[in-house]
């Protein structure tokens, strides 16, 4: 049995528009580039240009274009934030999910940025040099993480598994590095990996 509080927010978001999503979505973007412009990050690469994509991991200008090596980890996000609020939030319009998946993107990107999560970064070989997120790419993270959220929506769940496994195999060995050895190297830092990752 519902509770009445949680019967007034099924009828409150089944009431909310798909303009009303929208505008919110934009508002999540906007509120992450204000956020992240405060917190000193540069609005574009330093270089001075804009790339729409950049692929080399161990430059300076690695994280500060519209996207690289990283954006395929951020579509995989999509995938898992469409699951999670699948399984929580169920009879939650799809557009009100993909909001709720922007917040989480948006907030892990501000997270990221801080010195606490760059200096926990730079521990990995490829991240010795890591001075945070340019807000275009940042922002183009999220747009990355939104596209997931929406393949997840549309195609069959073995595509979408099929996907993710084969983006993780792809950069791993493009680059050394994924979502998965991210994850592993902020939470546990291995010198293995790192000495791997740096060709050792």
């Amino acid at each position: 049995m519902l509770t009445t509080w949680q019967t007034a927010v099924l009828n409150w978001s089944e009431r909310v528009s798909f303009q009303t999503c929208l505008l919110a979505a934009l508002g999540v973007l906007v509120l992450q580039a204000v956020v992240l412009l405060a917190m000193g990050q540069p609005p574009i690469c330093t270089c001075g240009y804009v790339k729409l994509w950049h692929g080399n991991v161990l430059s300076a200008e690695n994280s500060q274009h519209l996207s690289d090596w990283y954006t395929f980890s951020h579509v995989i996000h999509g995938f898992g934030f469409y699951l999670l609020l699948w399984v929580i939030a169920p009879r939650t319009p799809v557009g009100l999910r993909l909001v709720l998946a922007l917040g989480l993107e948006a907030g892990w990107e501000i997270l990221e940025n801080t010195p606490i999560i760059i200096d926990r970064y730079r521990q990995s070989a490829l991240a010795r040099g890591y001075v945070g997120d340019s807000v275009l790419n940042s922002v183009g993270d999220t747009l990355a993480m939104a596209l997931g959220f929406v393949l997840a929506r549309i195609l069959p769940v073995w595509i979408v598994v099929g996907l993710a496994i084969a983006m993780e195999l792809f950069v791993g060995f493009m680059i050394r590095d994924n979502l998965t050895l991210n994850i592993v190297q902020l939470i546990y830092p291995s010198e293995a990996i790192s000495a791997w990752q740096a060709g050792r």
